[in-house]
């Protein structure tokens, strides 16, 4: 249950800086719009090679290092959008949210 674990990334600002492309900031970067959700970001990517690998890797690395986050991916039939869900307990759109470009 993640209302339990602290709302906080382990990695050093160093490490994430070096492996930003890969983890989260990387990936919403790669987003064609997003939406606030009370409780994280709902973001929609156009359909791309290499797109899906890249989100589940990056799933597979956050669930280590921002242990309270939830994630979410509808992939649309065909080739069509994908949408990723990036929630968690109270706190946690405050928390992307410096990683969110402005609207």
């Amino acid at each position: 249950m993640t209302s339990h674990l602290p709302i906080a990334c382990t990695l050093t600002p160093d490490e994430l800086r070096r492996r930003r492309d890969a983890l989260l900031p990387g990936i919403i970067a790669r987003a064609s719009r997003y939406e606030w959700l009370e409780d994280g970001f709902r973001f929609h990517f156009a359909p791309a090679d290499g797109l899906v690998p890249a989100i589940a890797a990056m799933i597979d690395a956050e669930r280590r290092c921002c242990r309270f986050l939830r994630f979410s991916l509808t992939a649309e039939p065909g080739e069509g959008s994908l949408t990723l869900d990036v929630t968690g307990p109270a706190g946690t759109a405050d928390f992307l949210a410096p990683w969110v470009p402005a609207p």
